[in-house]
């Protein structure tokens, strides 16, 4: 898993049609690495979040083959 913070949401007027609906956000590590993730979770800018890739992320989907690399799989609770 990495730990990263959602930066900003990415628009697509065009996508493939295996990918589900969701939103597509960019994130960015610790270390200043910036890469999109899918979103099924309805997270907001500068929310802290964990991200997992590859097969792990496409695993989500049982039973689709889906173009899914990286994928939010919790929002990591701050204190304020």
């Amino acid at each position: 898993m990495i730990q990263a913070r959602v930066i900003g949401k990415v628009w697509s007027s065009r996508r493939v049609e295996s990918l589900p609906r969701g939103a597509l956000l960019e994130v960015e590590t610790e270390g200043g690495a910036k890469m999109i993730a899918f979103d099924p979770l309805g997270c907001d800018a500068g929310e802290a979040v964990l991200v997992t890739q590859g097969s792990v992320a496409a695993g989500y989907f049982a039973g689709r083959a889906v173009p899914v690399d990286a994928l939010i799989i919790g929002s990591i609770d701050e204190d304020k």
